[in-house]
């Protein structure tokens, strides 16, 4: 640890991770780009057993998006196969991970990845238990503005059919309709790999999530720097749109 961490009570409760530069990576020590996926792969192993032992409540991982089927077939591909490899080797650690606090869960839209990878995704999948110390989620074919528009057309369903007044339709209840209606908002948004955008991932639940860019590439990030990340979210002033009155400037 390079730095010592501040008080749990000052811990992100959830922290969202786009896990960005694996290709770039790879590239500038010519390798190809699917070396640095795999590199990327053991950092995500990795970075969920830490957060089980600092207590991080909730890490969701953005693992694929919606636009990512745009890329090269063969990159495609090889991150399909990636990530059946991977889950196959997390569910055979799953009682492993269970007794360790670490709740696996998956968001997206899970029904149009290949069947095989839903059939794994669905035997991976755990619970929630009293003893869980971290849930550690894959968002993979995400979109944010898709999960909100299938949230909308959800609420027009139930409208529709008498089940939902708009009256009493709010933040909260609109929560109920997305991917993540059982995780709290994130708090903390970490992008590895220099850019400095949030590409269409959890934007509801970051509506006022603190915003962390680091140009460490994903495969070099380590806990030091995710330490670094919380002590420095833990030294911000987080006002949700509030203001102290004494701080007031007319």
């Amino acid at each position: 640890m390079s730095q010592q961490l501040p008080d749990r009570s000052l811990f992100p409760k959830h922290i969202g991770v786009i896990m960005d530069g694996n290709g770039r990576w790879a590239n500038e020590r010519n390798l190809s780009r699917t070396q640095g996926h795999k590199v990327g792969a053991k950092v995500f192993e990795d970075i969920t057993r830490y957060c089980a032992k600092i207590g991080i409540d909730y890490i969701t991982f953005y693992a694929f998006s919606t636009e990512n089927w745009k890329r090269p077939l063969k990159e495609v591909n090889f991150l399909m196969s990636l990530f059946d490899n991977e889950l196959t080797r997390a569910f055979k650690l799953k009682a492993q991970n269970e007794k360790d606090g670490i709740c696996m869960n998956f968001i997206g839209d899970i029904e149009s990845l290949p069947k095989t990878l839903q059939i794994l995704i669905n035997k991976t999948r755990t619970e929630k238990k009293e003893t869980t110390k971290t849930v550690s989620t894959i968002a993979i074919n995400y979109g944010s503005q898709q999960e909100i528009l299938n949230a909308t057309k959800k609420i027009c369903e139930e409208y529709k059919n008498e089940k939902i007044s708009l009256d009493k339709l709010d933040v909260s209840n609109f929560n109920n309709y997305l991917y993540t209606n059982e995780m709290p908002p994130v708090d903390l948004m970490i992008r590895t790999g220099g850019e400095k955008r949030l590409s269409n991932y959890l934007l509801w639940q970051s509506a006022y999530s603190e915003l962390y860019f680091t140009d460490v590439y994903w495969p070099d990030f380590d806990t030091d720097e995710l330490d670094k990340a919380i002590i420095e979210f833990s030294n911000r002033n987080r006002r949700f749109g509030d203001v102290k009155e004494d701080k007031f400037e007319s």
